[in-house]
């Protein structure tokens, strides 16, 4: 198993670097380069516009690759998935700028981003699955929750290479080439990827379906039939996460160098310390998943970020990078308590036979909602003077909205469900992903119901 979390981890990881170092490179030089007719307020709404354009392909991603998933297998979407976004990503740092080619390079900027969120919207699938369908019931939210540290990881990797070049250039030299380095750095990570992921093992319930001859002819096709009301539930609840941790890792650093007038670097380093501690914690609170069901720390979470909107923009707005920094890691442990476990809870709410396409497509659907809007509207939204308290409310409403989605949601670990009694209890048999296609139909039943 750590051999396995350890490869999905890293792929997740490489996959989630390549997202984020264009999330960065939005918020600091991308508007001036490829918008430079625009005022730099419109300048940066275009840039994170092109920022959104990768969360509205995710959801085609996970359609495209977890019909692969679920026909041909766990394994092919973890190698394709991360050769396309690397190789998508490549290609960004060497898109030349609107001086060049004029309106081309925006519109290969969108091209390209684009297939990063192809390639990223069927990596989560893959990965999450590989953990949870090898794990072990006891162990399950625990192990799922490694493919969970790699966005974290994969943050801190793009915006350390960021920082390091931002401290070490001149502000003429970095937006001259120094913002490509980090994208051409994608190529030697996406490798490095690929060689940890090739001796992967297929995971046994898939291998119990493919030898019964029971896996699914249309899985997008199924899910929707079967599933549609699930589906908009986990998308509608996991907008939130999204939602905040894009507001404090994108929007935020924008509006502290733009409006605030601070450093990147500083900036960038409060964020950094956040989005460690929301890593290091996220095993943690996995283990309280296992312990105590997956369903309760989901709706802790969304409370706690309820809460904790106006007085993350009020630290913000203040410019003192330790109060930035505070408000940051309060927003981020709201966010990681749902998102900790919700590598095991996704998976365990569909059957195996179309795991890897309805776990994935609810999960990025939450990114469209949540990650595509959000440095959008809060840019817009943070556009007069003062604090920008609209911006804290936009985003309690999401965590409302969540909140309610996620009362809607069943309990899934299978350990809380079995002690249970009435009809929920079968949902038991239906949560475990080890148990093969034999578990199949109970948790369809238990879902639908």
């Amino acid at each position: 198993m750590l051999r396995l979390a350890s490869a999905s981890l890293a792929g997740t990881a490489i996959e989630f670097y390549d997202f984020f170092v264009y999330g960065t490179a939005a918020a600091l030089v991308l508007g001036p380069l490829f918008f430079p007719s625009f005022s730099p307020l419109a300048g940066t709404l275009a840039a994170f516009g092109t920022f959104g354009v990768g969360f509205l392909a995710r959801p085609l991603g996970s359609a495209l690759f977890g019909h692969i998933g679920d026909r041909h297998g766990r394994r092919p979407v973890l190698l394709g998935s991360l050769l396309l976004t690397g190789l998508a990503t490549v290609a960004v740092g060497c898109v030349p700028t609107y001086a060049a080619i004029g309106t081309a390079a925006p519109a290969l900027l969108l091209l390209l981003r684009f297939l990063q969120g192809l390639g990223l919207g069927g990596e989560w699938g893959g990965a999450v699955l590989l953990t949870a369908e090898h794990a072990p019931e006891r162990r399950r939210g625990l192990w799922s929750s490694f493919p969970q540290i790699g966005p974290s990881v994969g943050f801190l990797l793009a915006n350390g290479i960021v920082l390091a070049l931002s401290a070490a250039l001149s502000d003429a030299q970095f937006r001259s080439w120094g913002w490509r380095v980090p994208f051409w750095a994608a190529g030697l990570l996406a490798l490095a990827g690929l060689w940890l992921r090739r001796s992967v093992e297929e995971t046994p319930p898939f291998r119990a379906l493919a030898g019964a001859g029971r896996r699914a002819e249309a899985p997008l096709a199924e899910v929707v039939r079967g599933h549609w009301r699930l589906l908009l539930l986990t998308g509608g609840a996991l907008a939130v996460g999204y939602a905040v941790f894009y507001a404090v890792t994108t929007w935020s650093l924008a509006y502290a160098t733009e409006r605030l007038g601070l450093g990147r670097t500083v900036v960038l380093a409060c964020v950094m310390g956040a989005v460690a501690l929301k890593g290091l914690v996220t095993p943690l609170v996995a283990v309280l998943g296992d312990r105590h069901g997956r369903r309760p720390l989901c709706l802790a979470g969304c409370t706690a970020c309820a809460v904790w909107m106006f007085p993350l923009v009020a630290l913000l707005s203040t410019g003192d990078p330790v109060l930035m920094t505070l408000g940051f890691v309060g927003a981020l442990l709201g966010m990681v308590t749902m998102f900790a476990v919700v590598g095991a809870y996704l998976p365990e709410l569909y059957p195996a036979r179309i795991r890897c396409t309805g776990a994935a497509v609810g999960y990025n659907l939450g990114g469209v909602l949540g990650g595509a809007l959000t440095p959008v509207v809060a840019t817009a939204l943070a556009a007069g003077s003062g604090p920008p308290w609209s911006v804290a409310g936009y985003l309690t409403a999401v965590a409302l909205c969540s909140l309610g989605c996620f009362a809607l949601l069943p309990e899934t670990n299978p350990r809380i469900v079995r002690r249970r009694p009435g009809p929920g209890a079968g949902t038991a048999t239906a949560a475990d992903a080890g148990a093969g296609a034999a578990a199949e139909a109970a948790p369809a039943r238990g879902v639908s119901g």
